[in-house]
This record gives C-alpha cells, structure tokens and sequence, in this order.
C-alpha cells in the first residue's frame, strides 16, 4: 500500500531522540527518504533502512550548509525540512547565565535560521514545505524558562516572516508548538524538588483538557507533522499550530 509521503525527500534535525526520532520513523513508515541529522550521531553515519544518518550541529552555520548539501545530494533533492533540533534551560530570570541564555539561543534561534536558509537554497527552485519547532513557551512565556521562551518566540516569528518572504517560491513554511513527554521534559521536572513536582502535575491535570497530562509524540504529533508534509497542506503558510490537547487556545 502507498504511503502518504512516498517519494518525499525530507531531512529531520534532531533525528537521534524523542520527538526527532518519533518523526524519522514516521516519515519512513509513511514511504519518505530521511536525511536524520544530529549532534549525537558519527560524523559518517549510515544509510539504513531509507534512512541517511549524519552528525550535524544546527548552531554551526557553515556546518548546516556542507551537511545540508551532502544529504540533499544523497537523496536525490529535497521536499521538505523538519526543524526539530532544540535545547532548554531554566532557572531564575534574573540570573540567567550568558552560557545558557547562548546556549538556547544559538540552536533555537539561530539553528533555525541556519537550517532553514540552507534548505530554501535547495526548495527554491521547485517548492517544499518547511516546519519549525516553536513552542507554547515561545506563545505565552513560563516562569523560569525566560531564556527558552524568548528563542522560541523568535522560532515563530521568523516562521511568520520567511512564510511571506519565500512564497513566491512555492515554499510554505508553518511551526508547531508540541507539549509532548520527552527527555527534554524529564530533564525539567528533574530540576523540580517534591512539592513543585506535586503543584505542577495538578496544574498540568488541570490545564491541560485532554489527558491532564503531556502528549506521546508518535501517537499525538506525528500525524500533524505527515499532513504538513505532504500535498494536503499546500495552502497552509505562516502557522503555528499548538498540539498539546487543548492547553493553549491561539487567536
């Protein structure tokens, strides 16, 4: 049986874990070529399974285009991009270090701007899609995540001026906002001491409408991210669509 994505040439950032890898995995299982990039992966790589595996570090401009390149050769041309590749730190706005406030916004930010201008040097001429990973702290803002939300809002705005700025290509270019259980997640209720844990597990049953509880990538985000890849979404541009069972209401 056909895939919805069969013969879509699609590279992934952030391939080797959670949400990136829930995504590679969907792809494939929906008939794309995947080009997985990632900090965590051999310079080499391998090319199992219609899978092209190269180390790749976002924040690295000059890196981003030679791997882009390389991978885009490999595949036979390019479809899509999928931005998934993100880090987090928090703590106290009023101290944030100049190492994690770098940090975040030298992958979120300006890992972003580097994948995606190296990948509307290879959609330009026939059109694609490309998704962003923003999120509901980058909408709303969260305490002690001033450094993490404010990347993520320049990952949305950026989706919203370069979707204008490139559709004349035939490029669209939208951003999801995802409240999914990931390692990244886990690192964050880690930071948390008994009674925080406690007061945010009833804020999230309570806020959160479907579940009380954040999402499972495969199950909950995967589908978006293959409908946006694919011809449905052809005249969907400039978005940012929250999937996290109704926590965040955008206007």
């Amino acid at each position: 049986m056909a895939g919805q994505l069969d013969g879509r040439r699609i590279i992934v950032t952030g391939g080797a874990q959670g949400i990136g890898a829930a995504v590679v995995a969907g792809y494939v299982a929906e008939g794309a070529r995947v080009a997985a990039l990632d900090r965590q992966f051999g310079t080499a790589g391998t090319t199992p399974d219609n899978i092209v595996r190269r180390h790749c570090d976002v924040a690295d401009r000059a890196g981003v285009t030679t791997v882009f390149d390389e991978v885009v050769g490999l595949l036979g041309g390019l479809d899509v991009l999928v931005n998934v590749a993100g880090v987090e730190r928090g703590g106290p706005s009023d101290d944030i270090p100049d190492a994690d406030w770098d940090a975040v916004f030298d992958v979120n930010a300006k890992g972003t701007r580097n994948t995606n201008a190296a990948a509307f040097t290879h959609l330009k001429a026939n059109g694609g899609a490309i998704i962003n990973f923003g999120s509901r702290s980058g909408i709303v803002g969260v305490p002690q995540q001033a450094a993490y939300s404010a990347s993520k809002a320049a990952v949305h705005v950026w989706t919203r001026a370069v979707a204008q700025e490139w559709a004349p290509y035939n490029i669209t270019v939208n951003a999801v906002a995802p409240a999914m259980w990931t390692g990244m997640y886990d690192d964050y209720r880690g930071r948390l001491n008994a009674e925080e844990l406690a007061q945010h597990d009833a804020m999230m049953s309570a806020q959160i409408p479907i579940g009380g509880k954040l999402g499972e990538p495969t199950r909950d985000l995967v589908p978006l991210l293959v409908f946006l890849a694919g011809d449905g979404a052809h005249f969907i541009s400039g978005q940012s669509f929250p999937v996290d069972g109704g926590w965040l209401h955008m206007r």
